[in-house]
């Protein structure tokens, strides 16, 4: 089995929204990123739009459903409760509806989190977040829910009918190469076999990177997908992003 690589472009719009231009163009990012081996592109569009803005939406679903690139996945993610605000944010489902991508990965950040840092606690939302999971599986898109490795949340997303779980990879980031590091491993480990019971495909992301990647695919079962933004673009500075692309490519082509 192959971990395919989705890489999220987020921190090239962010570059690009430091200044009043279209440079550097997310699309033409999308095509570097597919041109050096990716499978997917991932895009999480805040209410702010401090990053990706539904205009970069709009077009990376035309490019990705053209003849060139209709085989790479369209991922994404957000907060499915954002609604529309007046700087010209349609609202997450909304945007999500109007252009179907493969995959909808519904994450619980606040609008004012830097980034996503916690998965869904599905105790308290169950309820209100089926009816969502619903409306998008009706249109054929793939649901992933953003999640910790806690068995009972899990399972709790089973219920849901999500088709995929994305672990919250942040505190193995955080801690790796330590002994804590290592428990957080292996508590990632166990849910991830606990979640392939369920029936859930794993996704992972959230500060992965070169030197940790390997150690969490081989040691997770059955990654379906990473998503990688922040270390690509960082890694591309000393590297150029082709290469960097290729490089991530290359560590979970050797799994």
């Amino acid at each position: 089995m192959t971990t395919l690589l989705s890489v999220n472009l987020n921190k090239v719009a962010l570059i690009r929204n430091s200044r009043d231009t279209t440079i550097p163009s997310v699309v033409d990012a999308a095509k570097t990123a597919i041109e050096a081996g990716a499978h997917g592109i991932t895009v999480h569009p805040r209410p702010d739009m401090r990053h990706v803005r539904p205009s970069d939406v709009y077009d990376l679903a035309e490019l990705l459903t053209g003849p060139n690139y209709a085989h790479i996945e369209f991922n994404i993610e957000g907060n499915p409760y954002a609604g529309p605000e007046e700087n010209g944010y349609p609202g997450f489902m909304e945007l999500v509806h109007s252009v179907k991508p493969d995959q909808c990965t519904l994450v619980p950040d606040d609008p004012i989190q830097l980034t996503s840092d916690h998965g869904w606690n599905l105790t308290s939302e169950s309820n209100r977040l089926k009816p969502l999971v619903d409306e998008l599986k009706t249109e054929r898109i793939r649901v992933s829910c953003f999640m910790d490795p806690d068995h009972d949340q899990l399972t709790l997303a089973s219920h849901l009918g999500t088709d995929r779980i994305e672990f919250y990879t942040g505190p193995y980031a955080d801690h790796y190469g330590s002994s804590e590091g290592a428990e957080i491993l292996s508590s990632f480990a166990v849910a991830g076999e606990h979640a392939v019971s369920l029936g859930l495909g794993i996704n992972a992301g959230h500060d992965l990177n070169q030197e940790n990647l390997a150690k969490f695919c081989r040691q997770v079962p059955n990654v379906l997908e990473v998503s990688i933004g922040h270390a690509i673009v960082t890694d591309a500075l000393w590297h150029g992003l082709h290469d960097t692309v290729s490089m991530y490519r290359a560590i979970l082509d050797d799994l």
